[in-house]
């Protein structure tokens, strides 16, 4: 029997729904975290710099998400390579697993560094960014694209950690990393009125901070996940399985990040006030989002190692165990956030224009999020089983194209933020469904080859 080294999670054994708690709990605070230490720059920006300022780095993040998101999926594609192999023992691809993916890391930050740098501003006219806060928000956005090499560097080390089941030590980086981000958010801001560029500048910093943790950790290891410097390199058969599986996640990220462009675009029209109860919105449902994600990632973990075991009955176990945790977490949070809406938003502003869109956004949002969490836990249980092009397709027709479509028909025609945010949990519904029945087909077509 495998021997389960101090921080690894095996989800092929013990209690399964024990299991799934110790994992998902560390990488849920570890979201919810750095929620807190990114919603600091909302605050900070938003109390001291003034709603020009909180608008130019709100507006940002729907193009931010979809340049780095796309790259991002490639992570998944190492999650679940890594998961696969650690449930079935194949420590020589493992090892290979993780050395090419932290050299992927590399080089795609620096790629995306030098090429977001450039397309920052013509990409915020695109958006219709309006002329009072452009400069700002390319000035956010160049200095945090820079900052892209060490945010993926982390990201692809983290995605290898929780493959075998190691989500402490990521939550301990979280916390180190966000107090600097917070302390120089309120030094750069405050003390040296350095306005949106002081706290993109703490953002990057606290970012190289997580992924110097992260590689430390890594090669000091002493489990088969071990990082050896000397030995980074690309192994194309490793590179090709990430790629198929991460490159049709990326590609989905992208696209709810390209509906959430068209959204943000659509918000832009109605001015600096609503961009900004916009923003405050956005931060304040992301804790909810964030603190869902996290039983997307264990139900991929618990999927893929167990799929690579070939438990296919323990795999059905975790997706029910995943299904009833993301509820209870979606319900519970999402109504206590609502009841504290306005309190809440008061911190990120005393616009009283923009808490009021804030508040209407939440109203809308908050009760059906737990929709988007089990939508959330369908994707990470078809990635766990090799399937990433599945998911693409259904959130490409479920999520971005009903998007589009309603924002130039239903918005074109009832222009208020009623009629632009609704269309959110009924894309959700949408897609949870359809991703419903592709895991019962794909489920059934799995558990028909590994019986034969």
């Amino acid at each position: 029997m495998h021997t389960v080294k101090k921080h690894e999670i095996d989800m092929t054994q013990g209690s399964l729904f024990k299991n799934i708690l110790l994992f998902a709990l560390p990488l849920m605070l570890t979201g919810v975290l750095q929620l807190f230490y990114n919603a600091a720059d909302v605050i900070v920006v938003g109390r001291f710099a003034g709603s020009d300022s909180l608008a130019a780095v709100g507006s940002t993040n729907s193009l931010n998400n979809l340049i780095v998101n796309f790259f991002l999926g490639l992570s998944v594609g190492t999650a679940v390579l890594v998961a696969n192999c650690y449930g079935s023992r194949n420590i020589q691809k493992l090892h290979r697993a993780v050395h090419t993916a932290i050299t992927l890391s590399v080089i795609i930050g620096i790629f995306l560094a030098m090429a977001g740098f450039f397309v920052a501003r013509p990409a915020l006219k695109l958006m219709g960014s309006p002329e009072k806060i452009i400069g700002k928000s390319t000035l956010y956005l160049q200095i945090y694209f820079l900052g892209l090499p060490a945010h993926l560097l982390y990201q692809f080390g983290s995605a290898v950690l929780r493959s075998v089941g190691d989500t402490k030590r990521p939550l301990f980086f979280a916390i180190v990393s966000g107090i600097v981000n917070v302390v120089l958010n309120l030094i750069f801001v405050i003390v040296f009125h350095m306005d949106v560029a002081g706290v993109a500048l703490a953002t990057i910093i606290s970012q190289a901070l997580s992924a110097a943790l992260t590689v430390s950790c890594l090669i000091r290891a002493n489990g088969v996940y071990r990082l050896e410097i000397k030995k980074l390199k690309i192994y194309k058969a490793e590179m090709f399985e990430i790629i198929r599986i991460g490159l049709p996640s990326g590609f989905q990220s992208s696209l709810f990040s390209l509906s959430n462009v068209i959204i943000q675009s659509s918000v832009n029209t109605f001015g600096p006030d609503i961009m900004a109860g916009r923003a405050a919105a956005a931060s304040v449902t992301g804790f909810v989002y964030t603190a869902q994600n996290a039983f997307l990632h264990t139900s991929l973990t618990a999927t893929a190692q167990n799929f690579g075991a070939k438990n296919i009955k323990r795999v059905k176990q975790s997706l029910v165990a995943c299904l009833i945790s993301v509820t209870v977490v979606g319900l519970c949070m999402g109504f206590l956030i609502l009841a504290l809406a306005k309190p809440i938003l008061s911190i990120y502003t005393q616009n009283a224009d923009a808490i009021a869109a804030a508040t209407l956004i939440l109203t809308i949002l908050l009760p059906t999020y737990f929709i988007c969490g089990i939508m959330e836990v369908f994707v990470g249980a078809l990635r766990g089983l090799g399937s990433a092009v599945m998911p693409m397709i259904v959130s490409l027709i479920g999520s971005c194209v009903m998007r589009v479509v309603w924002v130039y028909t239903v918005f074109s025609h009832y222009r208020t933020l009623e009629s632009l945010f609704v269309s959110y949990p009924i894309s959700w519904i949408i897609t949870t469904l359809v991703h419903l029945i592709c895991f019962i087909f794909l489920f059934k077509t799995k558990k028909k080859l590994l019986t034969n």
